[in-house]
């Protein structure tokens, strides 16, 4: 159910045409090399009222595809009348009648005529509470009704089974998260086809994350394909010190006068913030714009690493979270989401238009150039020094392409001095140049090409490398 080839994405974000009117976003993600497109699109959305559809949101978007993308619609099952609990937005919950969920799937399944790739029920439903209010026997029987629908409409689609959090391959055997996709898997493996692992974890984890969560579905049964609809870092849960200064302000808060503990927690860091780790403050807004700058090349490694990692695994599709926010001009800093992932959009508005770009967006926009005709990705393990990590790339009609970097503290690594690296080399000479977008020296000699390498990726290729707008864009992060 998952075509040949390789294909790499963006996700709009948790939402598209819910808070706003639906605005153009298809042609700025295809521009930074985006080849499956994955949106969100709720219950409340399309059915307000029993019976009565509205496809403004959805229409928007397939209104501005070509045909060449993969499409991805992530189907949230939150209503003001249909379901458990009563909302537009989150949490998404069981429907009263899964005969009329059934039929509210099939009618916007065939609404979208053949154009949608790939159907998934929810996202992340281990999150009970926040993502959904219900159990895991309620997830099967709905899984059970959208996989009924999506194949009376359109055969030839794929179901995704809601996306796995970060922290699944590695939970205890027994726990909650565990037990409930373990569940799922047990109980719902024949009505879906595709299994969403969402890869936000240290990127060091990201090859073992994907045999763990393969060996789980072994264990099942069945290994469907694995694909990751979400991955990006950083953010701050990667980062001890973060973590630690973040758990003691929500003690406090929680400690202190009723009223919104979380927001009493975010008003505690900002007022700190000069005296926090730097390793949460370059999350914060209007943090110095040295760690904001740091933050960024943070950003651009791990948007490169991640893909190489899960290309290496065998993963053919992945998807960045997140290309935009939801709304133009709306920032909150005083929630918790924008700390944790309000600064991994690639782009951003200029008034009402998205069409400012982000470091990481050129990031993207150069991995997703150098990986174009892609067919192989091979991990080269080098016994001698296992902190290398060296990718061989074979692409269709394309010469030789090498990627390597050293891994090291993700905060701190770049500020150790590079090291030598030479590695067998076809070709007669070589270009080279980093994620950051910055030519770096590379020599060809005895059929061996000579680079320094460091905690930022290096792509080596025998023809130039990012650096004119025939190989892709030129990437400058301070």
């Amino acid at each position: 159910m998952v075509p040949p080839g390789v294909r790499l994405g963006v996700v709009r974000g948790i939402s598209y045409g819910l808070f706003a009117k639906p605005d153009p976003f298809v042609a700025q993600a295809r521009a930074l090399g985006a080849e499956l497109i994955r949106v969100y699109v709720y219950w409340s959305q399309v059915e307000p009222e029993p019976g009565r559809y509205v496809f403004e949101a959805v229409d928007a978007f397939l209104d501005q595809l070509d045909g060449s993308e993969e499409v991805w619609v992530t189907v949230c099952s939150s209503s003001r009348w249909a379901t458990r609990e009563a909302t537009d937005f989150v949490p998404p919950s069981p429907a009263k009648d899964l005969a009329t969920y059934r039929r509210f799937v099939d009618r916007l399944v065939r609404h979208c005529a053949g154009r949608v790739h790939y159907w998934q029920c929810d996202n992340e439903p281990s999150n009970v509470g926040l993502l959904w209010a219900g159990t895991a026997a309620e997830y099967v029987a709905q899984l059970r009704a959208m996989h009924q629908a999506v194949k009376a409409a359109d055969p030839g689609a794929a179901v995704v089974l809601g996306g796995a959090p970060f922290g699944l391959p590695a939970s205890a055997s027994g726990s909650p998260e565990r037990q409930f996709f373990e569940q799922l898997l047990r109980d719902g493996g024949e009505f879906f086809d595709v299994f969403d692992l969402h890869l936000y974890g240290p990127a060091g984890r990201v090859l073992d994350d994907i045999e763990a969560t393969r060996a789980m579905l072994r264990a099942a049964g069945d290994e469907k394909p694995l694909v990751a609809g979400e991955y990006n870092a950083p953010w701050p849960e990667l980062f001890p010190e973060a973590t630690a200064a973040m758990q003691a302000a929500m003690a406090a808060a929680f400690a202190g006068p009723q009223g919104s503990p979380e927001e009493a927690a975010m008003a505690r860091l900002y007022d700190q913030m000069a005296d926090l780790p730097p390793q949460l403050q370059m999350f914060m807004r209007g943090c110095p714009p040295e760690l904001e700058a740091r933050r960024d090349r943070i950003n651009c490694r791990e948007i490169v690493m991640r893909n190489l990692l899960a290309l290496s695994a065998g993963v053919r599709r992945t998807a960045c979270w997140n290309l935009a926010p939801e709304l133009p001009g709306y920032e909150n800093h005083l929630s918790i989401m924008d700390l944790l992932f309000g600064k991994l959009a690639l782009l951003d508005y200029e008034g009402a238009e998205l069409s400012r770009r982000h470091p990481s967006a050129d990031a993207f926009a150069l991995v997703a150039a150098q990986l174009a005709g892609v067919e192989e990705v091979t991990r080269a393990e080098v016994p001698d020094r296992p902190e290398l990590f060296v990718f061989e790339v074979a692409r269709r009609g394309r010469g030789p392409l090498l990627v390597v970097w050293e891994q090291r503290d993700a905060f701190t690594g770049e500020d150790q001095p590079p090291v030598a690296f030479d590695w067998p080399w076809p070709a007669a000479q070589a270009q080279a140049v980093d994620a950051l977008g910055q030519a770096q020296p590379a020599a060809v000699r005895d059929g061996r090409v000579e680079l320094a390498v460091s905690l930022t990726p290096v792509f080596v290729a025998a023809h130039r490398l990012g650096l004119g707008a025939e190989d892709g864009p030129t990437v400058t992060v301070p």
